[in-house]
């Protein structure tokens, strides 16, 4: 072993000390630009901040409200007509049928089309001609 053989011990990336001299790449400001409160310790402001003038978000007016009822998914008596006669239809069955795409949105039953089978089927809301309709059918309705 000669002495340029020897090399300096391997370690990990070094930290970089920001703001300490023009030599750190970094030095004087430390990357924070000039003076003012961005340059300062804790100098961070809220998200929408315009510097006590009121913000834009106020500024502007409202659009728009929210719906105070559920937007219910639709099922027509029609749609019911593929299940087997005697069948429980839950709003799960009419998942796996593809006839509703979303479990956690209420399921509504309405009276279009006819009903020749019996079932008994559960949902969230049924309209007046479709509770007639499976209930002349010998069904049964039930709320979920």
């Amino acid at each position: 072993m000669k002495l340029n053989d020897l090399s300096p011990a391997v370690r990990g990336r070094r930290r970089r000390r920001i703001g300490r001299g023009p030599g750190s790449s970094r030095g004087k400001t430390g990357g924070r630009g000039g003076k003012g409160q961005t340059a300062r310790a804790g100098g961070i402001t809220k998200r929408g901040f315009e510097g006590g003038q009121v913000p834009l978000i106020r500024r502007l007016p409202k659009r728009g409200f929210k719906m105070g009822h559920p937007k219910y998914q639709l099922v027509n008596l029609r749609d019911l007509g593929r299940f087997a006669a005697g069948a429980h239809v839950t709003p799960q069955e009419l998942r796996e049928a593809g006839i509703i795409k979303n479990l956690r949105l209420p399921v509504k039953v309405l009276g279009q089309g006819e009903l020749a089978v019996k079932l008994t089927v559960e949902a969230n809301a049924f309209s007046g001609r479709a509770k007639q309709a499976i209930e002349a059918a010998g069904g049964e309705v039930r709320l979920c």
